[in-house]
């Protein structure tokens, strides 16, 4: 099940700006959800970008048109007549994605954006309507579209000077005094987060072998582990999240082992064996909590251990894991309960 998301004022906004726009127009999709290309036409010629991976592959299932990570622009495709996004809770990087969808549009063209009323609707409406002048506005099912006039075949100057301003403010930054990689919307957006902190204060500085984190984020846990820990002699990052992988690729650069970086859902298992994982796992789909999550983590996590390895696992204080570990590994334990979080390790995997 999708989280709550604005695509139905999005939906409920298409009719009035499909209208007149040619049977065959290019039409740019970005953060696109399944389900939405059965509400297009079927001869528009659709594109695609979706950084999540579960998402991304449901997409290209799909079969209506090329998927790319949404990372930048991917090269080959038509300038679009219509661009549609639906836009994130992170300010930043929503104003980047309307500034890209802006600057790409074909002359003529329109963007149709929407958001939920409780991540900004309203402030994104006045983003878009500083970049271009307005068309319309739909309120519906707690969400929020807007969407533009026609696009003029050359943006005015103080538009184009903001739109790549927001574009630029989204690109990676390199703090120089942490030394960390940060970018807008990605979890703790570069900060070590106080479950992770917890975990690394408890790794085994015996850990050896091959190592995968699962859902590595943007490196930071994994990158605690090769300093801690001499005798890892691979490391595997599994991620779902691609804005959140760019950023662990830029922390695992100079690592003094062999890394591996995979763009990858985890839910579904990982390939390899390890003979150690370490993991704090998501227990969210958007804003609504989801434990299966974290407890189909610890089940890809078992099936991808050697018979002698161990998991070193953080979590919510809350979530109910004792159960999953019990089912997953013959033999578990709890290292340390601090700050909302606790931190187990579990062996003997059960196959």
């Amino acid at each position: 099940m999708l989280p709550p998301n604005a695509g139905t004022a999005l939906q409920a906004a298409l009719p009035q700006v499909l209208a007149g726009l040619p049977a065959t127009a290019a039409v740019r999709v970005f953060r696109a959800l399944p389900g939405l290309a059965a509400a297009l036409p079927p001869g528009l010629r659709l594109s695609f970008a979706q950084g999540m991976k579960p998402l991304h592959d449901a997409l290209r299932a799909e079969g209506r048109g090329p998927v790319d990570d949404g990372l930048a622009e991917p090269a080959g495709l038509p300038a679009p007549s219509l661009a549609l996004l639906l836009l994130p809770r992170s300010r930043e990087e929503g104003r980047a994605l309307l500034a890209r969808a802006v600057c790409g549009l074909a002359p003529g063209g329109r963007v149709l954006a929407a958001a939920l009323n409780e991540e900004g609707a309203k402030a994104f409406e006045r983003d878009l309507a500083a970049l271009m002048p307005l068309g319309g506005v739909l309120s519906k099912a707690h969400g929020r579209a807007f969407w533009t006039r026609p696009r003029p075949a050359v943006l005015d100057a103080a538009s184009r000077a903001l739109a790549e301003r927001w574009i630029a403010a989204d690109a990676p930054r390199h703090d120089v005094h942490t030394g960390l990689w940060t970018r807008p919307g990605v979890f703790n957006e570069g900060r070590l987060d106080a479950g992770s902190a917890l975990l690394i204060a408890h790794l085994p500085a015996s850990l050896r072998g091959r190592v995968a984190d699962l859902g590595a984020g943007s490196g930071l846990l994994a990158r605690a582990v090769l300093e801690r820990c001499p005798g890892v002699t691979a490391l595997a990052l599994f991620e779902a999240e691609a804005r959140a992988l760019d950023l662990a690729r830029r922390h695992l650069a100079a690592a003094r082992v062999p890394v591996g970086v995979h763009w990858h859902d985890v839910a579904g298992g990982v390939p390899g064996r390890f003979d150690a994982i370490v993991c704090n796992p998501p227990f969210h789909v958007g804003s609504r909590g989801v434990p299966a999550l974290g407890k189909a983590f610890i089940a890809a996590a078992a099936r991808a251990l050697t018979r002698e390895g161990q998991l070193l696992l953080v979590a919510n204080r809350h979530l109910p894991y004792e159960e999953a570990l019990l089912e997953a590994f013959a033999r578990s334990e709890r290292l340390a309960e601090q700050g909302g979080f606790k931190v187990y390790r579990a062996w003997e995997p059960k196959r």
